[in-house]
């Protein structure tokens, strides 16, 4: 078994902004919901923060919204925090010690690909770490003005485009591969 992927996927709008995305993504089409099936397929695992896991356990278990609603109720959840869980959601457990030294063990053990979904300082610390290999954004066709920038404080990092396509509702739906 070879090294498990990790894909960090994030809805942003043209302006990089991450925080928020009911502000800017107000258009999903089937296009969109097609994309994200295909890269919650091969995700066994997911590494969220712990704003995320607060909203979301509050909001997914009982959300209709699918495919997604299935899959993240049910996929094993690692979240990133220094306090014990303070809500009750199936398969999450609280990750012990450093995130990225977590995530690099992560990688090593065998298992489909491990997601990076919504936590903007997760996504920041282990892209800024080198232990991404998948950056899968789902771009609005909107200036969001303001809000917590996805790559703001990065340092340089090379990214090759391994898949784009524009949705109908002109969302642009861009892969790109982390390079070393």
């Amino acid at each position: 078994m070879g090294v498990r992927k990790i894909v960090v996927y994030e809805l942003v709008s043209l302006d990089g902004v991450a925080e928020a995305p009911d502000g800017f993504i107000v258009d999903w089409d089937d296009v969109m919901d097609a994309n994200l099936a295909s890269v919650i397929a091969t995700q066994d695992a997911v590494v969220l923060g712990r704003r995320s896991y607060a909203e979301w356990a509050r909001f997914w278990p009982s959300s209709p919204i699918e495919p997604f609603a299935t899959f993240i109720n049910g996929v094993t959840k690692y979240v990133a925090t220094s306090t014990p869980l303070d809500q009750d959601w199936a398969n999450a457990t609280a990750i012990e010690g450093g995130l990225v030294d977590f995530v690099r063990e992560l990688r090593q053990q065998s298992g489909g690909d491990v997601g990076v979904h919504a936590s903007i300082s997760v996504a920041q610390a282990l892209l800024a770490a080198g232990v991404v290999d998948e950056l899968r954004l789902v771009m609005a066709p909107r200036i969001a003005g303001h809000g917590r920038r996805l790559l703001e404080g990065l340092p340089s990092i090379r990214l090759e485009t391994i898949r784009s396509e524009v949705s109908p509702s002109g969302t642009l739906l861009i892969d790109y591969r982390v390079l070393p």
